[in-house]
């Protein structure tokens, strides 16, 4: 593949190489923002015991969800459950190894991986059992802890103490953008912008879904988020796929009550 065209016919072509046992980084938050296309790809392609390492592990029976609900996924590195009630099962149950990190520190664990960085210190978690160890990360089937994490080093750093965060490279990344060229310079919209490049960045293997592909040149230095550097593969969306954006918790205002109308 050239390095200006990483474009794949098919989300199924582009990862029909992902190895069971793989670690992957996918980007969005929630349902807003993530890679509809390649995870369903991935569902059917049948890799299993994969590590996910995300802002959350979708809803149930939508995004990453689909993949935990199959008993595809072994271990979680991610900031909350959410409202995926087969995640909560699967964790309490024993079932599942879940390493709960606080969402700024996951971030960067992705970026630091990208940028080539060990590790980092952060204040975040100092004096908690996220720096201290004794974090469940997995539970026997009667409710004791089957693995806790471990102490982390902390240090201080102009008179604060910081905690040692490693940080976290995957086997694939699983993204999606706006826009991406031909060359994988990639795009992002408003909340699709939080995880989604860092996801992008920790990856040895990523595979951006991007809504309209265009090409190398059409996209404005200033406007990329994302280098195409980091972008082995591009799959264009159909106009329906692209269109498809699912929403996790609908939130409606009422009517007002007649003679409030302003």
């Amino acid at each position: 593949m050239s390095s200006l065209n990483k474009v794949y016919a098919s989300a199924a072509k582009a990862v029909a190489d992902v190895k069971s046992g793989s670690s992957l980084a996918v980007g969005g938050f929630g349902l807003a923002g993530i890679p509809w296309v390649l995870i369903e790809a991935l569902l059917e392609q049948g890799a299993d015991n994969l590590t996910v390492v995300s802002n959350n592990c979708g809803v149930d029976g939508a995004g990453l969800g689909l993949l935990l609900g199959q008993g595809r996924i072994s271990r979680v590195i991610a900031s909350y459950v959410g409202e995926n009630k087969e995640f909560a099962r699967q964790y309490l149950s024993g079932e599942l190894t879940v390493e709960l990190t606080p969402q700024g520190t996951l971030a960067e664990r992705m970026r630091a991986g990208g940028s080539g960085i060990g590790a980092f210190y952060t204040p975040t978690g100092v004096g908690t059992m996220v720096a201290e160890g004794g974090l469940p990360w997995r539970y026997n089937p009667d409710g004791s802890v089957a693995l806790a994490s471990p102490a982390k080093e902390v240090r201080t750093f102009h008179g604060r103490e910081m905690v040692l965060e490693e940080s976290i490279v995957t086997d694939v990344a699983l993204v999606r953008a706006a826009v991406a060229d031909k060359a994988g310079n990639c795009v992002f919209h408003a909340a699709a912008r939080n995880f989604n490049p860092p996801a992008a960045m920790s990856g040895r293997l990523t595979v951006v879904e991007a809504e309209e592909v265009v090409e190398v040149g059409a996209l404005g230095p200033d406007e990329v988020h994302l280098p195409g550097v980091f972008v082995q593969r591009v799959v264009p969306l159909t106009t329906e796929q692209a269109a498809r954006k699912g929403i996790e918790k609908r939130t409606t205002r009422g009517e007002r009550p007649a003679g409030t109308e302003k």
